[in-house]
């Protein structure tokens, strides 16, 4: 019982379960980006394959979907303009690693083709992109 000439105790704000939410909150976010992936291709349906490795380098992304158009970083281009900008990195030092997504309807000659062509340039790097089933 507080007796008259008592002064009122100082309202308190109590921080702690505040701070266990915001907690909450940034785990969810941390955990959330840690299930983004890189997309850097067109939407195409890839091939799977059961020996796939992941590669974490300096890549570029040529992707053929299945109308067969070529395509550099998400950029449309014909085949040469593909090779010139491989050409272009690959005189500024840099040495990335080309990533082929061709859609699985794509004909097999129209990949190796780009391949072929890609292969031409001193200093490149190929790898074919894939699903794991």
């Amino acid at each position: 019982m507080r007796l008259p000439d008592e002064p009122e105790p100082p309202y308190q704000i109590n921080i702690v379960p505040m701070i266990d939410v915001i907690f909450a909150i940034l785990t969810f976010f941390i955990m959330s980006t840690l299930f983004l992936t890189r997309s850097e291709g067109l939407p195409v349906n890839l091939p799977a394959a059961n020996t796939a490795q992941s590669q974490s380098q300096n890549q570029v992304v040529v992707t053929i979907d299945a109308g067969g158009n070529l395509a550099l970083n998400l950029q449309p281009m014909q085949l040469d303009g593909v090779a010139a900008q491989v050409q272009a990195l690959i005189l500024t030092g840099q040495q990335p690693l080309v990533v082929i997504n061709a859609d699985k309807a794509v004909s097999h000659g129209q990949v190796v083709e780009v391949m072929d062509r890609l292969r031409a340039i001193d200093g490149v790097r190929l790898a074919i992109g894939t699903l794991r089933p």
